[in-house]
């Protein structure tokens, strides 16, 4: 049985707890140190709520204290999120109701959040959003076919073919399951192999994508550049909002991890010819998203390194990890070039 627009809206609350809580009691050990527990409950005002905060409790932590703890860290955008979300939630506690916009645009807020500081559950409310949008637009396609049904229908002029014969749909678009929430490609979720099949699946990704004149002239200049033949070796993607910069660089990324076979993607043997190439090449590949990264929350890495810095996510030739930024052992010790402030 499908949940209603409130019980969504809780259990996203209720993911915006769990990934809030850790966040917010290492920023007040950050600047209070060991008196941290004292002024959260002088904010609190109630030893219970202190020890399990649930999301107003916590929220209001991170709004009373926003300028000594939290401005830093998340800036303005981040306290406009967390002003929205204590209003969201004195709406859910109150028993308002939330229609299917109302209860999506809580999700989106409660994901953009938990992006900021990095929390996985980030990925759930992600996912409940997306679903809350697949079913907007599920009505809205199905109003508007209602619509179209109560209108007269124009006659069809003589010898003129239904564009369905002449242009073939997708299956998915035919039998009217695909939405326009699909085309949400998030290049994080490949990486993190959250993404759907329609991106994260390489054979999947490029059955669905059309070889445009620009998408093809960028990888023929990866396959040149790859197998040593010229090309270039920085491209700039510069095109519009949605003008195709993601699904760019998710075809390079799944074209040279050495799981596409060019006989099974239509189009990409033309551009294999034409690059001069029997075979695609396979390439270490090293990718930053930067809206995926968090600059709060340091990241473990082999061999007791905690990284501070984009520094530390580059991989050198031998597989270890270098950089100059902000390094330190996880447990006793520090590399030479430690710069730990």
């Amino acid at each position: 049985m499908a949940l209603s627009n409130r019980e969504i809206v809780g259990r996203g609350l209720d993911l915006l707890r769990a990934g809030l809580a850790p966040f917010v009691e290492r920023e007040y050990q950050r600047v209070y140190g060991e008196a941290w527990a004292e002024e959260a409950l002088e904010v609190l005002k109630d030893r219970a709520s202190l020890q399990d905060p649930d999301g107003q409790a916590l929220l209001k932590l991170m709004d009373f204290r926003w300028n000594e703890v939290f401005d830093e860290k998340l800036g303005r955008w981040g306290r406009t999120l967390v002003k929205e979300l204590l209003e969201v939630r004195n709406r859910f506690a109150h028993q308002n109701p939330f229609s299917l916009e109302d209860a999506h645009r809580a999700l989106d807020t409660i994901t953009r959040l938990l992006e900021m500081v990095a929390a996985e559950e980030r990925a759930e409310t992600n996912r409940m959003a997306r679903e809350l949008l697949r079913r907007r637009f599920e009505e809205e396609a199905r109003r508007e076919a209602e619509k179209a049904a109560k209108l007269p229908q124009a006659p069809t002029p003589s010898g003129l073919k239904p564009w369905r014969e002449v242009v073939t749909p997708h299956a998915d678009v035919a039998s009217g399951r695909f939405t326009e929430a699909e085309f949400a490609a998030d290049l994080a979720e490949v990486l993190q192999g959250e993404a759907s099949p329609e991106y994260g699946d390489p054979l999947e990704f490029f059955r669905r994508t059309h070889f445009t004149g620009g998408l093809r002239q960028l990888l023929l200049n990866a396959l040149r550049r790859l197998s040593g033949e010229g090309g270039d070796p920085v491209v700039e993607l510069q095109t519009a909002f949605g003008g195709g910069k993601t699904h760019s660089m998710l075809a390079l990324y799944h074209l040279f991890g050495g799981r596409v076979d060019p006989h099974e993607v239509p189009g990409l043997e033309e551009v294999l010819k034409e690059a001069g190439l029997a075979r695609v090449p396979t390439a270490r590949r090293a990718v930053l998203v930067g809206t995926a990264l968090d600059p709060a929350r340091p990241r473990p890495k082999p061999e007791g390194l905690l990284v501070h810095t984009l520094w530390g996510r580059w991989p050198t030739s031998s597989g270890g990890w270098r950089g100059t930024g902000w390094w330190r052992r996880g447990t006793g010790g520090a590399w030479p070039w430690d710069r730990t402030p």
